[in-house]
């Protein structure tokens, strides 16, 4: 029995990798959230081994809006000024392949009765959009017309994105809290339709559970949050705030194959500043579902994970929607033979 749980133990210390995903950073007055949905998945607040972590995730997503959420990058970019009556017939498509590199420190010594883990998180890839139709305002007897198509792509770097965490374990229930942020240093324009940088910085506080089950291998997760933005100084635009939940749930085939869903839900629950009236609040929502799968594997004396996720979205407002992939490789410390923690709250036995 204790071999059989200091086997559960490695496999939560080499999928914890999935927990340590940065945060790719894009503003809601572009439609896009500062959050990233589907950051957590399953086995979210899980306890690592104490020691060095590194994650590397490729992600990809294909999106498109029309309407207002396509209109905003129009007026964001100062192409256009709107003044009375406006009609909107536009369309905005997006493509990101993006490599995001999360080195992750948990420490060994107990903190407020939990394991304390400490990310800094950046980003390098590919963001391209397009920008085409019509769009028409009339003020009094004079009538402006915009139509064509705009398109940009920018190879470049982003921001940086660190995280706290704190996790407490106890017996089949695991439980944390972060903070997380954003460090507005990478490559940003506001005349551009395509950024990696935000522009601006943000403030995400939450907190998540997992419930895992080593004698059954049944799992599922939850984390969610509140996003904060500040103000960015380019366009003196500020995104409302909003909340985010995150869920995954799996089932453990064997002791190094699991399988199972995952999903999130985004909705944005204060109106945008500095956006043109006819846009409104523009507050932003987004569902997404779709299927995971994970791998736990040894690499000499170290733990290794691979993981597949995808997501298609669904009742989106204010925002451009699609689908969207996770490519997860981590690497972490195995956890010592003998399975001693350094606090009985990480691992009872």
């Amino acid at each position: 029995m204790a071999r059989e749980r200091s086997n559960w133990i490695c496999l939560l210390a080499a999928t914890a990798g999935m927990a340590f995903l940065p945060q790719v950073s894009r503003a809601d007055e572009s439609g896009i959230s500062f959050w990233l949905p589907g950051l957590y998945g399953s086995l979210a607040a899980t306890p690592a081994t104490p020691g060095w972590s590194i994650a590397a995730i490729y992600y990809h997503t294909s999106v498109n809006a029309s309407g207002a959420a396509a209109a905003s990058r129009e007026f964001q970019v100062g192409r256009f000024s709107p003044t009375v009556n406006i009609d909107l017939n536009l369309a905005l498509g997006g493509q990101a392949d993006l490599m995001f590199i999360a080195p992750t420190y948990t420490f060994a010594t107990p903190v407020l009765g939990g394991q304390l883990s400490a990310t800094l998180a950046s980003v390098y890839g590919r963001n391209s959009a397009s920008l085409a139709g019509t769009l028409t305002a009339a003020a009094g007897p004079i009538v402006t017309t915009r139509n064509g198509f705009l398109e940009d792509a920018l190879v470049s770097y982003g921001d940086l994105y660190p995280t706290l965490k704190l996790k407490w374990n106890n017996g089949v229930h695991n439980t944390m809290v972060y903070a997380a942020g954003d460090i507005p240093v990478g490559d940003y324009n506001p005349n551009r339709l395509a950024n990696i940088g935000i522009g601006h910085g943000a403030i995400d506080l939450g907190g998540g559970y997992t419930y895992l089950n080593p004698a059954t291998g049944t799992e599922f997760s939850g984390v969610a949050g509140f996003t904060y933005n500040f103000k960015n100084p380019d366009t003196q635009y500020q995104s409302g705030v909003d909340f985010h939940l995150d869920w995954g749930v799996s089932q453990f085939l064997s002791k190094q194959v699991f399988a199972g869903f995952v999903g999130y839900a985004y909705q944005q629950v204060t109106d945008d500043f500095g956006q043109p009236a006819v846009l409104g609040g523009f507050r932003s929502r987004v569902l997404g579902v779709g299927p995971q799968i994970g791998y736990i594997f040894p690499i000499g004396s170290n733990q290794a994970f691979l993981g597949l996720k995808g997501y298609g979205e669904f009742d989106a407002a204010n925002r451009p929607s699609g689908w969207n992939t996770w490519l997860t490789f981590s690497i972490s410390e195995a956890v010592p033979a003998s399975t001693v923690t350094p606090t009985k709250h990480l691992m009872r036995k």
